[in-house]
């Protein structure tokens, strides 16, 4: 297998380690490939590619998609390094409201996996972060929604005291008042993984 695949807190949220074999003249890496990805329960196709590029302490987030069109989303910092977060918003599910994170760094190369029916957003470390994430799902406008980054309910513990966030994720109401059509099924459940340390 290419990868290393590890359980978060919330065990559907997967930290994914790529293995780079590398020499004097460079390296190669594998960042997807279904097979393996199917072997741990990923079975999401992904149809769309993003690319963003961020200053240190922006913060994007936190984003979702409604059903129909909610996105699974495969995450990595193609360049420097993010404070990753993925938020359970399935009404019913055990880990409702509850956060998992994951430092996301270009040299490492390691990716997360953030399943439908989650939350999403990141925190630039680096003085310039170029995240880019794949989706199960197009872009839906119709559907798009968002959780405000410092909900007191969530508790996020963000590593900044004052991060720069656009006036539309500013303008995004709590968890409680949020347009949220997910429900939690066992069903999702994703295969038992090593837990991340």
């Amino acid at each position: 297998m290419s990868f290393t695949f590890k359980n978060l807190e919330i065990p559907e949220v997967i930290l994914i380690e790529p293995k780079m074999l590398g020499d004097s003249r460079g390296f190669f890496v594998e960042l997807y490939k279904k097979t393996d990805f199917l072997d741990v329960g990923i079975k999401d196709p992904f149809l769309q590619v993003n690319y963003s590029h961020s200053t240190k302490n922006v913060l994007r987030g936190l984003h979702y998609q409604k059903n129909p069109c909610a996105q699974a989303k495969l995450v990595r910092a193609a360049k420097g390094k993010i404070f990753d977060v993925a938020v359970d918003i399935r009404k019913g599910s055990p880990s409702f409201g509850k956060w998992v994170s994951a430092y996301l760094d270009s040299e490492k190369m390691n990716m997360l996996y953030v399943p439908e029916g989650f939350a999403h957003g990141f925190l630039a470390i680096s003085d310039e972060v170029d995240l880019e994430y794949y989706c199960s799902k197009e872009y839906c406008p119709e559907n798009e929604a968002g959780i405000i980054y410092n909900d007191p309910a969530l508790n996020i513990a963000w590593p900044s005291e004052n991060p720069i966030l656009s006036d539309k994720d500013l303008a995004f109401p709590c968890l409680k008042e949020a347009d949220n059509n997910f429900t939690y099924s066992p069903a999702q459940k994703i295969v038992d993984l090593p837990k991340e340390k």
